[in-house]
């Protein structure tokens, strides 16, 4: 140790200037138009099948239902400012991020933050999902050609949004922002020049008969209002990621939540406006979206463009997730909830395991369903409001509990929220069960259960190493016998025993031989050289290197002594000839710390060639 520290001081140090480092790491992280693209995409893009869910619920009580979706798009956006306002208190009151999570953990206790926890890997897995099928789908709209290959476009898109975020979010905010810009400018041109228009440029799509099976009471205006709900899945994600921010981290997250709150808000109900209007129906070949664009723009390049690019935002939806999960990973792992692997990050602020593993998971769903939207949609949106339905209520504990200035108003406001999407919760997950929502009740309480059990594990852990306790003195004795091993008189023989001698006062030299007459060589030359160290040669009639010293060692370690081992390494100076040295020697090192108690050491022998 103390050679590795002379070696550390003697190299020249680099002038590193004041704040330096602090500017750079604030140089990759989001502004706040960078946050609204890396983080709100998948709340900003679900205007492409929010009100259509809408639409579809309606229309099985017939055309004239189709009124309802304006008064219940209405209500929408009253939820969606109460959950804006909501979750800009969440962003103060947990500047660390974690969302419903940090709320839960502080004010709810363990077992609600495990549920928040586990809806919340649910939604974000679900959202990468559901975004890059409705993308490939759209896309396909287009390309017909593609309609047989939605899989496989789909793990492309994910394995393009994979790579650019192990780059860092603020790369992928930057690559982001100018589809976001043009999604945004052309919805709202939809809206615009829709209003003023009058009426609809032009018509797309065939028409499909209306087949009524449904009566337009409660339950059904129940149905439509929790599908439509599904344009509020991804508003918490700003609060989820909030240290992805640059400093000022939490005035610039509430600003990034209230610019999503007013655009997404102004989309929602203009698009409804038209819908009610022009009374818009589902039409085969075409989206709801896609008619109201051909309202406003005709069918000409404008149409062709805005559709385009609504199936580019789609796919990229799917960043939401890949900046929010991460980084609620890395909160788990700090709290022993999951591997601590998951709260490693690379020089760039990216936690690059939580995005592998992400993108694992998003892999395994699409390929499950084969990249079918309409698989997937029955469990889309039932864990992010499970997540809203805790944040609201762990709120309301907070603010009873601390009670600051003006705390009863804002605990109303929660409150209201609460159980408003405790409501929405209920009403998708009873219309929705046998769809596929079963899943989702099966998969979040697999992941209590995991997050327990690496937590419970992590705690033994830490009892068994006395983490937290002064412990006894360390003892003062050395190694008391290391074992080099050998194949025959050579300066990497020579540079290991060398070492070894300098590790313990006592060192024996192994070698392995299954020819009688080898070995006697062995010896002889052992002999005249006179290196000062015993000379065992085992033998092993099976040519087998690592059972016999396993063996050897085993019975060395009986009497309890502390025994070394160091495994010398021919490393080549170049990495495309490691491929021509044996790796015996990894070999024996990764079962001998398997077998024995031994120290284990890889002491590498570094060739000039």
């Amino acid at each position: 140790m103390t050679f590795g520290l002379a070696r550390r001081q003697l190299r020249p140090r680099v002038p590193v200037r004041p704040g330096e480092g602090h500017r750079k790491a604030e140089k990759d992280r989001l502004t706040s138009l960078e946050g609204l693209a890396a983080l709100s995409l998948d709340a900003l893009s679900s205007v492409a099948y929010g009100p259509e869910a809408i639409v579809l619920v309606l229309v099985t009580a017939g055309t004239g239902a189709i009124d309802a979706t304006l008064p219940i798009t209405l209500v929408i956006t009253a939820l969606l400012v109460v959950l804006v306002v909501s979750y800009g208190q969440v962003i103060a009151v947990h500047p660390d991020g974690g969302g419903a999570y940090a709320v839960a953990k502080k004010d709810l206790g363990t077992r609600v933050s495990l549920l928040a926890a586990a809806s919340l890997v649910v939604d974000y897995v679900l959202t990468v999902a559901v975004s890059l099928a409705a993308g490939a789908a759209a896309l396909a709209s287009a390309y017909p050609a593609l309609n047989s290959h939605l899989l496989e476009v789909c793990l492309l898109g994910l394995l393009l949004l994979t790579a650019v975020n192990l780059r860092g979010v603020a790369e992928s905010a930057r690559v982001l922002m100018l589809p976001t810009a043009l999604f945004v400018l052309g919805i709202l041109g939809v809206v615009v020049i829709g209003l003023l228009r009058g009426h609809p440029a032009a018509e797309v799509g065939t028409h499909e008969p209306v087949h009524v099976t449904e009566t337009l009471g409660i339950l059904l205006l129940l149905k439509a209002f929790s599908a439509g709900c599904s344009a509020l899945t991804g508003v918490e994600a700003i609060a989820n990621g909030v240290p992805t921010f640059r400093t000022p981290r939490v005035r610039r997250a509430q600003r990034t939540e209230l610019m999503l709150g007013g655009l997404l808000g102004l989309m929602l109900v203009g698009l409804s406006v038209l819908i009610h209007r022009d009374h818009v129906v589902p039409r085969g070949g075409v989206t709801v979206l896609a008619q109201l664009t051909a309202g406003a723009y005709g069918t000409g390049w404008p149409y062709i463009a805005t559709n385009l690019v609504v199936t580019l935002v789609l796919a990229l939806a799917a960043n939401t997730s890949f900046g929010g999960l991460p980084v609620l990973m890395s909160l788990l792992a700090r709290d022993h909830r999951l591997p601590h692997i998951f709260g490693l990050r690379a020089e760039r602020p990216v936690y690059r395991y939580g995005v592998l593993a992400l993108a694992a998971l998003a892999a395994v769903l699409l390929i499950a369903v084969d990249a079918d939207t309409h698989k997937l949609l029955p469990l889309f949106a039932i864990g992010v409001f499970i997540g809203f339905s805790i944040s609201q209520i762990g709120l309301v504990r907070h603010w009873a509990g601390d009670r600051p200035p003006k705390w009863l108003r804002r605990a109303m406001v929660n409150g209201l929220g609460a159980v408003l999407t405790t409501i929405v919760g209920v009403v998708l997950l009873s219309t929705k069960f046998l769809e596929g929502a079963w899943v989702v009740v099966v998969a979040v309480p697999l992941l209590m259960l995991l997050f327990s059990r690496v937590q419970r594990y992590y705690t033994e852990v830490g009892r068994e190493l006395g983490l937290g306790r002064i412990p006894a003195p360390p003892g003062r004795g050395g190694i008391g016998l290391v074992v080099v091993p050998v194949g025959e008189i050579s300066e990497v023989a020579r540079y290991a025993l060398t070492a070894a001698l300098a590790f313990g006062d006592e060192v024996v030299a192994v070698a392995v031989h299954s020819n009688p007459e080898r070995a006697g060589a062995l010896r002889d030359a052992w002999a005249r050289w006179e290196p000062g160290v015993r000379l065992d040669i085992v033998d092993s009639p099976h040519r087998s290197l690592v059972e016999p010293v396993v063996g050897y060692v085993k019975r060395l370690a009986a009497d309890g002594r502390q025994i070394a081992v160091l495994i010398p390494e021919v490393e080549p100076r170049h990495r495309r000839y490691q491929i021509l040295q044996n790796q015996r020697g990894i070999l024996l090192a990764t079962v001998l710390r398997a077998r024995t108690d031994v120290v284990v050491c890889l002491l590498p022998y570094r060739l000039k060639i």
